[in-house]
Order: structure tokens, then sequence, then C-alpha cells
């Protein structure tokens, strides 16, 4: 069973495996939300988790991994499965908050076409990410 526990412990155990220069400015740092989150645009169908986000306001930013969808969509998984859909997540999120930095929004833009693909009714499981150049 993957308690809340024991996937917070994962993320930490990721977090320290990222170089720290990373984390410049992300004043919210990583949280580990219980709640499993529907995209807004989700259609009964097929329904579209979100896994984490990249969230900024005033107060500053911070990524957000939300474990209940986690366990709805991978919850069966083995731990080290488990552990790379995890990482994947956090990575995706960390580049958000890298190219927001760096004034770039290739990773934006990729998240865009896919939402556009997922609207149309095309099968989105495997559309990769952009390559970091």
């Amino acid at each position: 069973m993957k308690t809340y526990e024991k996937v917070s412990q994962m993320l930490e155990d990721i977090i320290d495996e990222t170089p720290e220069a990373l984390f410049n400015g992300l004043t919210g740092g990583v949280v580990l939300s219980e709640q499993a989150k529907l995209h807004p645009e989700s259609k009964s169908g097929q329904k579209l988790f979100v896994m984490g986000e990249y969230q900024t306001n005033v107060t500053g930013c911070q990524i957000v991994i939300y474990y209940g969808s986690f366990m709805t969509l991978y919850g069966w998984l083995d731990n080290a499965s488990f552990r790379e859909k995890l990482r994947h997540t956090f990575a995706h999120e960390l580049r958000h908050h890298v190219e927001r930095l760096s004034g770039v929004k290739d990773l934006e833009d990729y998240d865009k076409e896919k939402l556009d693909m997922y609207r149309s009714g095309m099968d989105i499981a495997e559309f990769h990410e952009p390559p970091i150049e």
C-alpha cells in the first residue's frame, strides 16, 4: 500500500537527488496534496487527472503534486514504476519553474498543444514532452 507518508518520502528522495540550484526562486517549495484533481475540462468518458502543477501568484511560486491523482491512476503499479511516474511529474513541474525563470515557454506550449489534442478527442497518452535543448 502506498500511503501518503510513503509517497511523501519517495518525493523527498527525488527532491534530494535534484540539484539545489534548480530550486532557486521556488519560494513555496514542493507540496504533496492529498487531493485527486480533475482538470476543469475533463470529460466523463475520458477523465483527465492533474498529476502536478506549477503555481505562481503574488506570494511566489510552488510545485504541487497530487497524491490522490497518483493513487487513482498509478496506485496499482509496483513501487519502482510508481516512483518513476512521480519523478517524471516532478521533473515536468520543475521544468516549468526553470523555463519561467529563463523566459522560455516550450513546456507551456507543449501542455497547451496536448490539451488541444485532448479536446479534439485524440489519445494523448503517447504524446511525449519536447526535448530540452
